[in-house]
């Protein structure tokens, strides 16, 4: 029997994406490559690892029986490498990080260059969708949802408490009046959320802030919402660290109505001390914490102001 860990390494990006091409992307390699290594790597252990379709690749039982020791083998290598060289030296590799959309495109987006920047060695996948990502399935290495996951091998911290007001752009209530009640939202237009496609509970806000009330402008993407409510259709919850940067949007009665959400990052529990892992999650906590201000949005509520 004879392998290397270059073999394994191999083995794990495929079993972690699926894809010979994602796998290849991964290594930064080609997927004839991949397919060489895989194809060697069962030969050497003389068991089949995947079962191959159109739709890719799907790890047989001994294939998942592997994966949870070539990541320890992965883990005991970083480790190495970062006791010889240093954690910044030595962190390379791939890292997928998830996040809902308004966290990834309206925080973490201008920042995340820097890191990379930092970073040479380390390759970042970003990923922003209006789904959960899953970890169970190693969609992503590390996530920020908005709820933490429920039962598996998951480390997971609240990272940031954010407060959602309802806004309309400074034209709409020049033309319209203005609100001077709750009561009075009601006869106004709502921006939202596709109703059917809220796939979190964490999004439904309409339910929660005007109970009885449904969005006449839907879109499943908080930038069209963002943008529907400064052309003036009319009213939207949004997020104060979005909001908070367009002079022209005016939160309506932010006392009396606003809500809050949390934002948690979560990873294997068996990623926890890998270098990649560790040195993202850490930069993704220290910005959190110093956008806290904008996350809160305690300038709009006066008991909270100084």
């Amino acid at each position: 029997m004879r392998f290397d860990w270059d073999d394994l390494r191999h083995f794990l990006a495929v079993a972690r994406t699926g894809q010979l091409s994602a796998a290849a992307r991964r290594l930064r390699s080609n997927h004839v490559t991949v397919s060489r290594r895989i194809d060697r790597l069962e030969q050497a252990l003389a068991m089949r690892l995947f079962e191959r379709s159109p739709r890719g690749y799907t790890l047989t039982i001994l294939g998942e029986r592997l994966v949870g020791h070539a990541e320890a083998m992965e883990r005991e290598v970083e480790g190495f490498g970062e006791t010889i060289l240093g954690s910044g030296e030595w962190t390379r590799g791939v890292a997928r990080l998830s996040t809902p959309e308004g966290f990834g495109n309206f925080f973490l987006a201008e920042r995340l260059p820097r890191f990379a920047r930092s970073h040479p060695g380390l390759l970042v996948e970003f990923v922003t969708l209006q789904q959960i990502v899953s970890l169970s399935r190693r969609e992503a290495d590390l996530s920020v949802t908005l709820s933490a996951p429920t039962g598996g091998p998951y480390s997971s911290e609240r990272i940031a408490r954010y407060r959602l007001f309802l806004y309309a752009s400074r034209g709409y209530l020049a033309a319209q009046g203005a609100i001077g009640t709750a009561a009075e939202t009601k006869g106004h237009p709502l921006i939202g959320y596709v109703e059917d496609m809220i796939f979190t509970p964490g999004l439904d806000y309409l339910q929660e802030i005007l109970p009885g009330m449904r969005a006449g402008y839907q879109s499943s993407s908080i930038q069209a919402q963002l943008q529907a409510t400064l052309s003036g259709f009319g009213l939207c919850i949004l997020p104060h660290f979005i909001a908070h940067r367009h002079p022209d949007l005016v939160a309506i009665l932010p006392e009396a109505i606003h809500l809050e959400r949390d934002y948690w990052m979560s990873f294997h529990e068996d990623l926890a001390s890998a270098p990649r892992i560790r040195v993202l999650a850490d930069f993704v906590r220290r910005e959190a914490e110093g956008f806290a201000a904008a996350f809160s949005g305690d300038s709009l509520l006066v008991g909270q102001r100084a």
